[in-house]
């Protein structure tokens, strides 16, 4: 029970401390239901997204994450720094993000310090992110989304909890900032 509570601390910490890492500007959506279409529009462009487009982004998206997750549980630092984008990288392996997460109470109760990204990875990544689920995607761009899971709290209500922002380059995914 210890531990599950622990996890579920480093969770929301991570959460907490990364949301400003996800954050891409603002969208906004508008959907036509008779044709199930949206469109958004994302820095002054207006693009559509049909609902085969979604559900197919959507799918693409589970596997992505379902993958990244089998690489998290195997502890593989190399494979998952390759499913980043280079800029998220380097935000969160600077020394002042770093510093910044290791000065947080769940790090500080574990008596942890962060040095390096692969601290950071074994550290916060794999207790928080290693069983992710994609229940929803939101279009941020044409080949860019937003991964949520969904969760009810204990008053019933469903929360939305981000877990990525990805960007789509030919056939591959990456997390981006």
């Amino acid at each position: 029970m210890k531990e599950k509570i622990q996890l579920f601390i480093v969770l929301v910490v991570f959460l907490a401390v990364l949301s400003p890492f996800f954050s891409c500007g603002s969208s906004s959506k508008q959907q036509n239901t008779d044709n199930e279409e949206w469109s958004y529009v994302q820095g002054g462009t207006t693009f559509k997204v049909t609902k085969e487009q979604y559900d197919s982004t959507k799918e693409d998206v589970q596997h992505f994450i379902e993958k990244l997750n089998q690489t998290i549980r195997k502890k593989d630092y190399k494979a998952w720094k390759a499913a980043l984008s280079t800029e998220y990288f380097n935000k969160i392996s600077s020394p002042e993000n770093l510093q910044q997460v290791s000065e947080l109470p769940a790090m500080k109760t574990r008596r942890i310090t962060l040095k390096t990204a692969e601290d950071y990875f074994i550290n916060v990544v794999v207790p928080s992110r290693a069983n992710s689920r994609v229940d929803d995607i939101e279009f941020i761009g044409e080949n860019r989304v937003k991964a949520f899971t969904v969760t009810t709290n204990k008053a019933g209500e469903e929360q939305r909890l981000r877990l990525y922002d990805l960007e789509k380059t030919g056939n591959m995914w990456k997390i981006i900032d």
